[in-house]
């Protein structure tokens, strides 16, 4: 990847332009942590780079950025600018091409992700980022507050970034957030959430949590119960156990899991006939919420006579010969009696057996 990227610096450079990796990378590659995504700011124009680069997609030419595939590997290519005049409290109204690193780095939004490396693997640090790494702090580039106004998205990520790599908040960086946080609600619920899974997500998690609610964002984020969230389960788990605002953005299919495990949550989660039920995800989930042990709770369900309506040892076809019956509702009916007695001890799974109940009660 590290010497991928340097070619592609290279290559920029031999037709006249400036060109770094900046930003995560450069961190990351600093703290000794993997990272696959490589942004590069160079001095080349969106246009300079269609001409240079073969493999290029461009989805807005206005923001100044395009992406390039360079040897099976992708890469976000970004002019050197100033930003102007945000709109929303997110996104830049206008802003122009420069010719400048300091100032190109001076708009971005922490200092840690301003270190650099040049094509020859040469660390350059114009704003001390290798001293907040050292001392495991965040700060803004420049005022936090008005960092946070221009851009509120950059809130979460100062929590994101704190969680992540276990470092502190700045106290200008607090107080900053404090300030601003109302600024939260005008903040797409689709951003929000895919900040907050990756806090939630984070081995460090609990200490992301610990900053949501000492900055007391919880209520600008719409998360009403944060005190009762359950870490260290997946986080469609970790969604389950939060009550928030139903604007959050969720599949489908999310959606229904969400719904399954909160409902298994006000059952016993080691009865037979909720295992069958809600199955062995939803009900692991639901107790690992509850406390209770997810062991427990697989050999409970490995142990089930039945675990779908396939297993049960007698056919449609079967049931309707015996009745002298065609099909219909009725079967549906038989299926889930037998279903409940087969869970509960009262009736074995047996061929012949399960006939002659249908016989003896149908």
């Amino acid at each position: 990847m590290l010497e991928t990227s340097l070619k592609l610096l290279k290559k920029i450079e031999t037709h006249g332009f400036k060109a770094y990796i900046v930003g995560g990378f450069v961190r990351d590659y600093l703290l000794n942590k993997p990272s696959q995504d490589v942004d590069i700011a160079t001095s080349a124009t969106p246009m300079d780079i269609k001409q240079i680069f073969k493999d290029i997609f461009i989805p807005k030419v206005e923001y100044g950025s395009v992406t390039v595939f360079y040897h099976n590997i992708r890469f976000e290519i970004t002019t050197f600018r100033k930003e102007f005049t945000y709109v929303n409290n997110r996104k830049p109204y206008e802003f122009e091409y420069i010719n400048s690193l300091i100032d190109d780095l001076s708009r971005r939004d922490f200092i840690i992700n301003t270190i650099c490396m040049d094509s020859e693997g040469k660390i350059i640090d114009l704003l001390n980022g290798k001293k907040d790494l050292d001392n495991k702090v965040i700060n803004t580039v420049g005022p936090s507050y008005n960092k946070f106004e221009e851009d509120c998205l950059r809130i979460l990520r100062a929590i994101r970034f704190a969680t992540i790599l276990n470092f502190s908040l700045s106290d200008e960086i607090k107080t900053a957030i404090k300030e601003t946080k109302h600024l939260l609600a005008t903040l797409s619920y689709q951003r929000k959430k895919e900040e907050l899974d990756k806090i939630f997500s984070s081995p460090n998690a609990l200490y992301g949590v610990s900053l949501l609610k000492e900055l007391e964002l919880d209520k600008e984020l719409e998360i009403y119960n944060l005190e009762d969230i359950k870490l260290g389960v997946d986080i469609i788990g970790i969604w389950s156990s939060l009550n928030i605002s139903d604007k959050y953005p969720f599949s489908k299919s999310e959606k229904e899991l969400i719904n399954k495990i909160r409902e298994a949550m006000k059952m016993d989660n080691l009865n037979n006939e909720v295992l069958y039920n809600y199955g062995l995800y939803v009900n692991s989930i639901a107790g690992a919420i509850k406390g209770i042990n997810k062991k427990k709770i697989t050999e409970k369900f490995d142990n089930l006579p039945i675990t779908n309506k396939n297993d049960i040892n007698i056919t449609s076809e079967e049931i309707m010969t015996i009745l002298n019956k065609s099909g219909g509702s009725y079967l549906k009916d038989i299926y889930n009696n037998l279903t409940t007695l087969i869970l509960n001890g009262k009736l074995e799974n047996n061929n012949e057996i399960l006939k002659e109940y249908i016989v003896n009660n149908y």
